[in-house]
């Protein structure tokens, strides 16, 4: 495969384009392997998922796993969260043979009726949501294939968290339930919202309390995203300074995504034999801007004018932790009742986040735009 641009910022590509993350990648899989489920937090978009499909890519994992990556993030309740296991399911067995994925179907006969297939027989997800017509009886049959697989299995259930806002009330005990019966799979539960993910596998009183090994990730060293970003630079023919990677690197706090963007698009404005310098940041950001421009009006458009204003509050402090206090709502012409609806809205699409008391926004792309469209 021709790789463009080395600065990957969606989805995994190989273990050259990924940075460092040896220690973590060891202490997954010696937890994993090891009979141990994962509870595997941290903020979102700090390399979490791709954590997880860096560690399914070792030889020791790929040679000897079936491996499955099921991101739940936009799932509403029981019957979306079934939808997408058994899709996922059924997409990497595709590629393992027909014996293998015919023994999935086997087992899934509550669907099998739905299941089509392509003209060269492969078999394909075509069902809808709405064929799931008894989610318990098919998420019993999904866990019925992953005992019986001839591989141990090991499956990663992304933004764990959402399932506390099903409106079924028994799903946390339901997946407990069918998890501890499990002897041939292991479970990678990663989330990004410390205290929702804390209070499922910390709280006494939660199905979950005591079931895994708990772990979470912190940013990349500074030192290896300058040696990683000088190296594939080198492999184009082009050049970027420490200070350049350093000063990106402190702009983001090291946030893996927001690093590895702009690094892309700094890598795109520099010429072959070039060398990228600082001076070259504030363009690059700006690009990638003004590429999401459109998006982000969007975005504010659909906000009422109180949860705008608290936004817009919020984003001039940058992060802020009493937001109900006199100085912030005098300082930002609020009232505590206002701001404290307007917070409940935002945290519910994701506008903001909230961790550990702090509150920020949740894309930092975003903050940027709205300084530059709103703050004086």
């Amino acid at each position: 495969m021709t790789v463009s641009n080395p600065f990957i910022t969606n989805g995994y590509l190989s273990p050259h384009y990924f940075c460092d993350r040896e220690e973590e990648t060891r202490r997954l899989i010696s937890s994993i392997t090891n009979g141990n489920n994962v509870a595997l937090i941290s903020p979102r978009r700090l390399g979490k998922t791709g954590l997880i499909y860096h560690s399914f890519e070792q030889e020791s994992i790929k040679k000897n796993y079936y491996t499955f990556v099921v991101d739940i993030y936009a799932t509403k309740n029981l019957q979306e969260f079934v939808y997408e296991m058994g899709k996922t399911v059924l997409g990497v067995l595709k590629s393992r043979g027909r014996k293998t994925w015919e023994r999935f179907l086997n087992t899934l006969t509550s669907l099998r009726s739905s299941i089509s297939f392509d003209i060269n027989g492969n078999p394909e997800w075509g069902l809808g949501i709405g064929d799931i017509q008894v989610p318990q009886v098919t998420l019993d049959e999904i866990f019925s294939y992953l005992e019986q697989a001839d591989k141990p299995c090991i499956v990663a259930v992304d933004e764990f968290q959402v399932i506390t806002n099903y409106p079924e009330n028994n799903t946390e005990a339901l997946l407990r339930t069918h998890i501890q019966r499990c002897h041939n799979t292991r479970f990678i539960f990663a989330g990004s919202q410390r205290h929702m993910m804390s209070e499922i596998f910390v709280s006494p009183s939660r199905p979950f309390y005591q079931s895994t090994s708990m772990m979470s990730i912190d940013p990349i060293s500074s030192n290896h995203y300058v040696a990683f970003a000088q190296q594939l630079f080198r492999e184009y023919q082009k050049d970027i300074t420490a200070d350049a990677v350093m000063a990106v690197y402190q702009q983001y706090e090291g946030v893996t995504w927001y690093v590895q963007s702009v690094l892309n698009a700094l890598f795109s404005q520099t010429e072959r034999g070039a060398t990228c310098t600082p001076d070259m940041i504030g363009a690059a950001v700006q690009q990638i801007i003004t590429q999401q421009s459109f998006a982000y009006k969007a975005l504010i458009f659909q906000l009422p004018p109180k949860q705008k204003e608290v936004l817009t509050a919020i984003c001039k402090e940058g992060k802020t932790t009493n937001i109900t206090s006199r100085p912030f709502l005098q300082k930002h012409h609020l009232t505590a009742s206002m701001v404290q609806a307007a917070v409940k809205g935002l945290l519910d699409k994701d506008f903001i986040t909230q961790d550990m008391g702090i509150y920020s926004l949740y894309d930092q792309f975003f903050a940027q735009w709205l300084l530059q469209q709103y703050v004086v």
